[in-house]
């Protein structure tokens, strides 16, 4: 099964499971570390405000929050539509 972490790592040619900060992958995809931190403050208020969302594989709100991140990035790189966090995407197209 392929993850939004996965699909990020081979377009940026890391390793299939390669990790990364926060900070890394601000700097890869020249998104700014407060987008990148608040997106991922939304993620684990999501995991903890709507755990009927949340598949069952997930088991912590880090995991989930990670998991909006990359998707976050991976939609904003490949222009796919993205129905999360459009305020703050919209914040990165206008300064880009």
């Amino acid at each position: 099964m392929s993850t939004n972490k996965n699909e990020w790592n081979k377009r940026h040619g890391f390793s299939k499971d390669a990790g990364h900060s926060k900070a890394e992958v601000s700097r890869v995809s020249k998104i700014p570390i407060r987008i990148i931190n608040e997106v991922y403050k939304r993620g684990v208020g999501a995991f903890k405000t709507n755990p009927s969302s949340v598949r069952p594989q997930v088991t912590s709100a880090e995991q989930w929050a990670w998991g909006r991140l990359y998707s976050f990035v991976n939609k904003l790189e490949g222009k796919k539509k993205l129905n999360h966090d459009l305020d703050l995407a919209e914040k990165v197209l206008k300064n880009r």
